[in-house]
């Protein structure tokens, strides 16, 4: 199970990352996260850190268990802040749910995608962030 934490990419030196923003609960997230996994898991020898931040809209939303149960129910991993005072959310000055921001290994948030889709594109970008951090991404993209 993802653990809890407030892990933010920017303290992550030199390496680069994908910070998430996502309602455990959503359907849209839940259609993004097996690409999201995917990347996890492809990307993390070479330096991907994957980072989640809930930031739920309802009450039932806040509880620790709830979360807990959805993220166990979904195979999350990486790990998952919970944001429930939505202050990551509003620092990011983020609106949407699912929102991926990629950011470089020097800290800098480079390109983000809301909403579903822009998948390959996305892969992509992660591949060229890698590379400029000298991890190198060759590769395709990991569902053809």
């Amino acid at each position: 199970m993802a653990e809890f934490t407030t892990l933010n990419c920017r303290k992550s030196a030199g390496q680069s990352c994908l910070d998430r923003f996502l309602d455990v609960f959503c359907i849209n997230w839940r259609r993004t996260e097996p690409y999201i996994r995917a990347w996890a898991e492809k990307y993390k020898d070479q330096g991907l850190i994957v980072i989640g931040v809930h930031s739920p809209e309802f009450e039932f939303e806040k509880d620790a268990g709830n979360v807990r149960w959805a993220l166990k129910d979904m195979h999350i991993e990486y790990p998952v802040a919970v944001d429930s005072k939505l202050a990551i959310w509003r620092a990011f000055r983020n609106d949407y749910w699912p929102a991926l921001y990629f950011i470089d290994a020097a800290g800098n948030i480079r390109r983000h995608q809301f909403g579903e889709g822009a998948y390959d594109e996305s892969e992509k970008f992660i591949q060229q962030l890698l590379t400029e951090a000298g991890r190198g991404a060759a590769g395709r993209v990991w569902y053809r």
